[in-house]
């Protein structure tokens, strides 16, 4: 229990900030995961969705390290998982 306003203050602000972050850690990890599941099972017809979802998951990963969501060295490794996947679904065709 807060003891005085400014507690209660931050209490309020810090539940707030909780649910902001969340909220973008599960989209980071939705973009994240479907573009994994799209790099496996593209063909040739649907690269250019491919290409765009890997723009999208870069641009959430980017900004979820610019707001401090996650450390630069996660979003790193994710980003290398992905262009990892990509590089690999290329050479296999």
């Amino acid at each position: 229990m807060a003891n005085s306003l400014s507690a209660e203050k931050r209490i309020g602000v810090n539940k707030r900030n909780q649910i902001r972050n969340k909220a973008y850690k599960s989209t980071v990890r939705t973009v994240y995961k479907k573009c994994l599941i799209a790099i496996n099972n593209t063909n040739e017809d649907n690269i250019n969705f491919v290409n765009s979802l890997v723009s999208l998951s870069y641009s959430k990963l980017d900004k979820a390290v610019q707001k401090g969501m996650i450390h630069k060295n996660a979003a790193a490794s994710k980003k290398a998982t992905l262009a990892k996947a990509l590089k690999k679904r290329e050479q296999n065709k």
